[in-house]
């Protein structure tokens, strides 16, 4: 199942958070799989309730890289590890891949929508977003501008990585970190808005 894992390689601490990784995920998924209930469940303990179980579901499709509906050990593991010491680029990988819910290669306007408003609503719930945020609309149309290039109405995964690169305010917001989740106004960028 899932896809050959390439982790980090840390001398020291490394085993050890694999080891406690592992033993986290087999306590609380004994069979070692984990299914979309199951992850919904454990997510939205772990952060905002039900606000979040949208984006859960997101984030579990994306985490069943052979499409089985169970997430196992490795695939768990493997974007973890990722998502902790991974480059930008392989960030933005994994975010594009998130965001793609049709695996067509290509993000519309309506797919980036979806998961900014999953984000978004989980960001309301907790707490992570200023006073006077820009619409889930208004940010997705404003990173849409921005990132579709070549204007077709889709962005490709160049497009998606090179304008995300480009743009630190972008990256952020795509990187699928949660310490820098946030939609908020652009700072020092003129909105077409």
């Amino acid at each position: 199942m899932g896809q050959a894992a390439t982790l980090p390689q840390r001398k020291g601490t490394y085993v050890m958070e694999l080891h406690e990784w592992y033993r986290k995920f087999i306590n609380e998924c004994p069979s070692g799989l984990i299914t979309l209930h199951e992850f919904q469940r454990h997510f939205c303990d772990g952060t905002v309730g039900n606000e979040s179980s949208e984006y859960a579901e997101q984030i579990f499709r994306t985490l069943d890289n052979n499409g089985d509906g169970i997430v196992d050990f490795r695939e768990y593991v493997t974007a973890i590890s990722m998502l902790i010491q991974g480059s930008p680029e392989e960030k933005l990988r994994w975010s594009f891949k998130l965001c793609d819910k049709d695996k067509d290669g290509a993000i519309t306007r309506s797919e980036m929508l979806e998961i900014m408003q999953a984000v978004y609503k989980m960001s309301l719930a907790a707490s992570l977003t200023k006073a006077n945020p820009l619409t889930v609309e208004e940010c997705t149309n404003w990173i849409f501008s921005r990132l579709d290039k070549d204007r077709n109405a889709v962005i490709s995964l160049e497009e998606f990585i090179e304008g995300a690169l480009d743009n630190d305010w972008i990256r952020e917001m795509l990187e699928c970190d949660p310490n820098t989740v946030k939609v908020e106004r652009p700072q020092k960028i003129h909105s077409p808005i």
